[in-house]
């Protein structure tokens, strides 16, 4: 049998997706061994006991100067700032991208805007943005409509572009305008694509909030993760950076989910 025609059962799947992760810890616990044996008050490889007791401190014990659970707090600070950098980048997306794919005078106005913006280096633009906008959360949050948006428009104007003529052209025979068109023909199309186009930005999204919230911020997971640093915690940063990536997998879970219940066809058509 070729190598590109196995099968697998449900079983085995499981257990190579697991493969990697325990390999992951097995060589992480070998190491932090190694390390604490040499130099029992070694930081960089923390043992588990001493990210167990970090992780209650931040999470379920009060801190003693707010009274705040930390962990919460911070999470609560982060989200809410991806929560809407995500969602107004995702209204320009679907807005811009369509009227884009779907209108000529807009394509020859913003298409070549688009693709020049998407190619400026996000983080080059964060002093800009702190000198303009100020350290609040205005800037945290423009950061990463900037850095998502344009991507996001460009991805869903080629999805727009490369749908049938065919369909256009039939509703034309129909009498139908090009409002209509964009809603009954085209918003249908192309708002699998704009979820799959979120899940796919939720990475570069998670990375501008962590840089801008490292920089100036009061609370936040990028914040505690920069704080702590200082004093080698890596007993701390080691969760939150887990915690992160937990919250961003969830999240593109969470969207998958959403469309293949809302779009269920999208899944024939490859829509992932």
């Amino acid at each position: 049998m070729r190598l590109i025609n196995q099968q697998f059962s449900p079983a085995a799947r499981a257990a190579l997706r697991l493969t990697p992760f325990i390999l992951l810890i097995i060589v992480y616990f070998i190491g932090s061994a190694a390390r604490l044996a040499d130099n029992p008050g070694d930081k960089l490889l923390p043992a588990m006991s001493s990210i167990a007791n970090a992780v209650d401190l931040m999470a379920f014990t009060p801190d003693r100067r707010t009274g705040e659970y930390l962990l919460w707090t911070d999470t609560w600070s982060s989200l809410k700032r991806l929560g809407a950098g995500l969602g107004i980048s995702t209204l320009l997306a679907l807005v811009i991208g369509i009227s884009i794919g779907i209108l000529p005078f807009f394509r020859a106005l913003l298409s070549p805007f688009v693709s020049f913006i998407s190619m400026v280096p996000p983080l080059a633009l964060l002093p800009i943005l702190f000198i303009s906008l100020g350290l609040g959360e205005t800037s945290k949050i423009a950061l990463i409509v900037i850095g998502v948006a344009p991507i996001m428009i460009r991805d869903l104007a080629q999805t727009v572009l490369a749908l049938p003529r065919e369909q256009i052209v039939k509703a034309e025979t129909l009498s139908a305008s090009s409002w209509l068109i964009a809603l009954r023909i085209i918003l249908p199309q192309a708002l699998p694509r704009l979820l799959g186009s979120l899940r796919l930005q939720l990475g570069p999204a998670f990375l501008f909030l962590i840089a801008a919230e490292a920089i100036s911020a009061d609370s936040g997971l990028g914040y505690r993760i920069f704080l702590v640093r200082r004093y080698l915690s890596m007993d701390v940063i080691f969760p939150y950076v887990a915690w992160i990536t937990f919250l961003a997998a969830s999240a593109d879970f969470a969207i998958d989910r959403f469309r293949r219940w809302l779009f269920p066809w999208s899944e024939m058509e490859g829509g992932k």
